[in-house]
This record gives C-alpha cells, structure tokens and sequence, in this order.
C-alpha cells in the first residue's frame, strides 16, 4: 500500500490555485488523481509546477460533445471530483452534481471557489485578497501604518481553500463509504478565511484583543511576540509567550535584572520593552543570538529565506523539502505511522496522445 488513500479515485477539472492544491495534497496521500486539462493547457505550468505534481493528465475539449462524454466516463469510476469554476458553469455543461451523482451515487462533488455557491457575491469576480478581505482575516495583518498586507496567498487560497475543501471531501468519502450515498462540497475560501478567525474572535469576546492596530498580543504589539532585526540584517523570531518561556528570553537578552519589575502583560509597558528588545537584538548576528538560545525554551527562532529552507538542520533533519527534477519543494505531509506517503512525482503537461477535441 503507498499511502492512505491508496485505491481513491479523483477527477481534477483543471483550475488554478487552490483546486490543484487540493489536488496535490490527495496525490500526496496516495489518491490516483487524474487531472482534465484544455488542449490548450489551460494553467499556468511554471506557476503551478509543484501544485500539478503526482497525478496524470488528460487533455480534453469540455466544448466538444465527446470530451464531455470522456469525463463522464472518468467520473463513472471515481469516487470524488474537483472543479473550481463559477456557481453554473459545470451544469451548462452538462457536467453538474445532479447529472453525475445519477451516473455516480456514491460520488463526492467538490466544488472551489471564492465566494460559494450562493449568496449576492457567488457570481462575482475575485482573487485571495478579495476574499480575505470581505472574511475579517486581512485587516488584523497590517503594516506599521495600520495598512493590511496580503499575507501572499497562503491564507485565502491554499489556507481557506484548498485545504478546507480536501477536509470536506475525506468527510464525505467517509460519509459515502458507509451509506453509499455521495454528495457536493461547496467549499468557498471566504468560509474558510472566516474558520481561521475561530481564535481571534474568541479573543476578541474576551477583551483580549480590543486595542488598536498594532497593540494587541499576535499583531506585533506584544514585545514577547515579534520580529526583530539582527546585527547583520537578518530576522530573529520571538514568541514566548508562556511566563516560563519569557523568563528564558529575558536571560538570554540579558534584560532579567533590567525589566525584574515590569509584567509582562502590562501592554502599556510594551513600546518600552519592544525598544529595548529591538537594540539588544541588533548587537549580535543571527548566528549568535542562535547559539545563546540553543537548548533554550526562549521560543526564539531565524525567519528563514525559502531558498534556504533545505538546509536548515531541522528541516534538513527531516526531510521537509525536497527536489523533484530540479524543483525545491514541500514533501508530502502529514506522516503516517503504517503507511508511507509516495514520493512525488514531476507535474506532467496534459497527454496529447489522449486529447478530445473536435
């Protein structure tokens, strides 16, 4: 067995983002994804290198009455499908839930996009930011002038999005495993942009994020979680937030005796020590911070660049990125004790051979 999806079936509707995203993690676990490209190639290959990895591909006409006819073919067999158009489009080709659930019972019908399948905005034009915005989830990570920064597109599109929809998808799988009965997932990345503020609108319940911009505990108001720059320009992360883990912090920055007498939870007290933090930390290099802290629960870490992340030790140590035909990237994730996850395979252009088209 080569991991714990061995023996699932999905079809991929080529998409951009967070649907080959869901459909990387799937061919990680094992699922035999088979992805229906344009014959044109529909995606971007370079952009998408990595999130094509592990699965086939097939070039097909959806335009075509006998490209329609091979997707229905390749559903007949599957146990999930992906597709990230807009709310209608799958039905006006004849592709949708209710014609391939009639074929297929025990299919489970993902659907991705941004907004989801109802509501004023379904129908409307957007990309991660839009959907991060209009969530709550972007306003919170701003820049020192109070403007919102986008945090890439990790939170909307792959964060709130293609990994809320392969939750949904193994949910119903197992739903349909023991009743035989498939369903649709309509997994929007606003919905799940708005599920990765659970914390901080507990927080906000409890008071215990009401300041202002900048001044609260995880938006970089607290001094014990920040970032601060080194002596040679590089980027020392702190989160000690735990008061045992702070007292390591303060000894290693040598502040214990200066700050005996300041709580560290008086948050008027945080520009101050902030400041103070800020000019110790930039007296040494990275290198050094890192020697004083190793062995340490001080919580301090680098903010490692992404082309160095392969030979940082722990990473290193356990082989969280790897190279595929030349291309740094993720490994598969997460492990699993009895079954080994497959090692990945290069992203494949869409088979000429097996194109449909008129």
């Amino acid at each position: 067995m080569s991991g714990p999806l061995d023996g699932v079936r999905v079809v991929e509707i080529g998409g951009i983002g967070p649907g080959p995203f869901a459909g990387m993690l799937l061919a990680d676990l094992g699922a035999e994804v088979i992805r229906v490209d344009r014959p044109t190639g529909g995606v971007d290959q370079d952009t998408h290198v990595v999130l094509l990895r592990g699965r086939r591909s097939m070039a097909v006409d959806l335009k075509d009455d006998r490209g329609l006819e091979v997707v229905r073919r390749l559903v007949d067999s599957a146990d999930a499908l992906i597709e990230g158009f807009r709310p209608g489009v799958m039905e006006r080709l004849g592709l949708g839930p209710d014609e391939l659930l009639a074929r297929n019972p025990r299919l489970v019908y993902g659907r991705m996009t941004g907004w989801g399948q109802t509501g004023p905005y379904a129908d409307v034009a957007g990309h991660d930011i839009n959907f991060i915005a209009t969530a709550g989830s972007l306003k919170p990570i701003a820049a020192p002038d109070s403007t919102p920064v986008a945090p890439l597109n990790m939170l909307g599109d792959f964060g709130g999005g293609g990994m809320l929809l392969v939750c949904g998808l193994l949910a119903a799988l197992l739903h349909a495993r023991e009743t035989g009965q498939g369903q649709v997932v309509d997994a929007a990345i606003v919905d799940g942009a708005a599920t990765l503020t659970a914390m901080l609108h507990s927080m906000r319940h409890s008071k215990r994020w009401s300041a202002p911009r900048g001044e609260n505990l995880f938006d970089g108001g607290a001094p014990f979680y920040h970032v601060y720059r080194t002596r040679d320009d590089a980027w020392l992360a702190v989160g000690a937030i735990e008061p045992q883990f702070y007292a390591q912090l303060l000894e290693g920055l040598g502040l214990s005796e200066e700050l005996r007498g300041t709580p560290q939870l008086a948050a008027e007290e945080w520009p101050r020590v902030r400041e103070r933090f800020a000019e110790v930390v930039a007296t040494r290099s990275l290198a050094g911070w890192l020697q004083v802290f190793d062995g340490t629960d001080a919580c301090v870490s680098e903010v490692v660049d992404p082309q160095d992340v392969a030979t940082q030790p722990h990473l290193a140590a356990r082989e969280t990125y790897l190279v595929v035909n030349g291309v740094l990237q993720p490994a598969p994730a997460p492990r699993f004790s009895l079954t080994d996850l497959p090692s990945p395979e290069p992203a494949r252009r869409p088979s000429a051979a097996r194109a449909c088209s008129a």
